[in-house]
Formats: structure tokens, sequence, C-alpha cells
């Protein structure tokens, strides 16, 4: 990764922003109440504080200690169900099983033969009926839902646009 999120982090308290509308809709139209969410490349808990407040549990993987730090702090202040993890993608591997995997704007920051390993590993730690929600650059889009389709689960797409996909484990 070239960009220091490290330093980022440490100096821009919220630095990504909020949680994007997009995101925040398709979650609550589709993601059932109190779900086990896994959020890959987290960051300050964008996704993961907002999804907390509305009663998932969730689980923020980042390789910024900064970033994870930020986020659990934040939940710890709130009392929210927020599980930081460090860890580099590439050889992160889930415990547990998890009713949505989000990869949020993160997936970009690996090369395209990465992305296709990380993201078809992700995908094994989805439940069955669970959700997985990929945002990324369009470019990588097609790549990314080739991954998805090709994994042994079914998956029905629920939603393609842009740079966003959203599609549901067969139960």
């Amino acid at each position: 990764m070239s960009f220091d999120y490290e330093t980022f982090f440490r100096g821009n308290p919220e630095g990504l922003g909020a949680q994007t509308k997009a995101i925040a809709k398709l979650i609550a139209a589709h993601v059932p109440h109190g779900t086990k969410v896994l959020d890959i490349g987290c960051g300050q808990g964008r996704d993961a504080l907002p999804l907390a407040r509305q009663g998932h549990r969730v689980v923020g993987v980042d390789l910024s200690p900064a970033g994870i730090a930020e986020m659990t702090a934040a939940a710890v202040r709130e009392g929210l169900d927020v599980t930081g993890i460090v860890a580099d993608l590439e050889t992160y591997a889930p415990e547990g099983r998890f009713g949505l995997l989000l990869c949020d704007r993160t997936l970009h920051m690996l090369n395209a033969p990465a992305r296709a390993r990380v993201l078809a590993r992700l995908l094994r730690a989805v439940e069955a009926g669970g959700f997985c929600l990929i945002a990324d650059e369009p470019a990588n889009m097609a790549g990314l839902k080739a991954v998805l389709m090709a994994d042994r689960a079914n998956w029905a797409l629920l939603h393609e646009r842009n740079n966003t996909l959203l599609a549901r484990r067969s139960a």
C-alpha cells in the first residue's frame, strides 16, 4: 500500500469521513438487525461505528493500529459491540462466520491477483443467507464480481451499480 494511513489517521480524526448514504441505505434495506458484520479496511470506523449504533455486532479489520485504536476507543465510549483487529488483509483469516462481509473502498489497494485471493478467502466466512457488499473502483468491479460468481457458494446479485455490488449467499 503506497498511502500512509497510519500517519493520516493519527493526524485526522474521522479522516475518511462519514459512512456513505448509499452503503447505509443498502444495509438498512437488506441486512437484518443484529447481524454480525466483518468490515475489512475499517480504518477509524467509518462504517463499523454507525452499524454498531444500529445494533449490529461488528468486527473491523485494518492494517493501521492508529485507525483501530480510534475506532475501538469510540466504541468503548459509546458502549458499542465493536471488535478491532490489526491485520494485513493479504494474510488475515477470519474466525467464525458473518452475516455481512463489508468491503467498502478497500480492495482497490491490492493488486488484481491479491484482490481476487483476498475476496475469495473472505467469502468463505459468510454464513448461508449472509451478504457481501463491495464498493470499489469501477474498473475493478467486473473482476470482483467474477470472483463472487466463481465462489462455490451460490450468490444472488441484489444490487449492482457503478462501483457498488450487493449479493446474498444462498441459504
